[in-house]
């Protein structure tokens, strides 16, 4: 009898352990996906020609998984977390990230850090243009004109140590949604830290002081050593300032623009 309410009782819990979690059902679709991926990985690679192949397949022992080189952070344009984590488990959307950090700086890892995310689109950075197969994206919380909370930034800086740890990403790596892709994005929004964030070692701030600007000096050619696109001169223009100089809307280049410039694209 004892033995039977235990069973019942644990019964019950597997249960409601269930229900309490509305994407257990996606949760399946995940594991499913990574079992197939894992399925293909462990085949033997196929003859490309069996004319040109060799009798038999020698596989190499040094390999490893790719580890991705760039982090891009995003701001949702949704109002809720809740709607972002529903955005990014329905199938007809095509979007995903990594990671999605919540107002309350509560950090939802939704998919594994070496499989390719859908967050990326159509960018460019430096001569890089399939950015999202060698980057990690991280979704914050926020409708795109409102501040971030102290617990979100908080949560992600710990989350960035984590990742620049793990996979030895360089400073200059650490970008925005609009940094990749200015004619398109302004993700995230100029209430974003960028320069605590490179106090923190993630990407690079400026320090105009005794800087002396070359005559010479070409600021579109050293906003392109940076990363930028720059094929699209004020949308290029636009994404530099929304990140380094946020106060600052005016789509054109003036002489303390071109010291901050000149100062970066020493350390790009």
């Amino acid at each position: 009898m004892q033995f039977n309410r235990l069973a019942l009782f644990t019964a019950l819990t597997i249960m409601i352990s269930c229900s309490s979690n509305k994407y257990t059902s996606t949760n399946k679709a995940y594991k499913k996906q990574v079992k197939a991926f894992a399925k293909e990985l462990r085949k033997q690679p196929a003859p490309v020609d069996s004319a040109l192949m060799a009798a038999q397949w020698v596989g190499t022992t040094n390999f490893g998984l790719r580890k991705p080189s760039f982090v891009i952070i995003h701001h949702t344009a949704q109002n809720s977390c809740d709607s972002t984590l529903r955005t990014f488990t329905l199938p007809r959307t095509q979007v995903s990230a990594h990671y999605v950090i919540c107002k309350d700086g509560t950090i939802h890892h939704m998919l594994n850090d070496y499989l390719r995310a859908w967050h990326a689109g159509v960018s460019k950075w430096g001569n890089l243009t399939d950015i999202n197969s060698s980057s990690i994206g991280i979704e914050l919380d926020n409708n795109g004109s409102e501040p971030f909370t102290d617990a979100q930034i908080n949560s992600l800086l710990h989350l960035l140590k984590k990742l620049k740890k793990d996979n030895n990403i360089p400073t200059a790596n650490f970008i925005g949604h609009s940094d990749i892709a200015p004619k398109r994005k302004v993700d995230p929004n100029k209430y974003f830290p960028w320069q605590l964030l490179a106090q923190n070692g993630f990407g690079y701030w400026y320090d105009t002081t005794n800087v002396k600007v070359p005559a010479t000096f070409n600021a579109m050619q050293s906003l392109r050593i940076i990363g930028y696109d720059t094929r699209d001169t004020v949308a290029a223009i636009k994404a530099f300032k929304l990140h380094f100089e946020q106060m600052d809307s005016i789509p054109a280049i003036r002489e303390a623009d071109k010291k901050v410039i000149y100062d970066l694209s020493k350390k790009y």
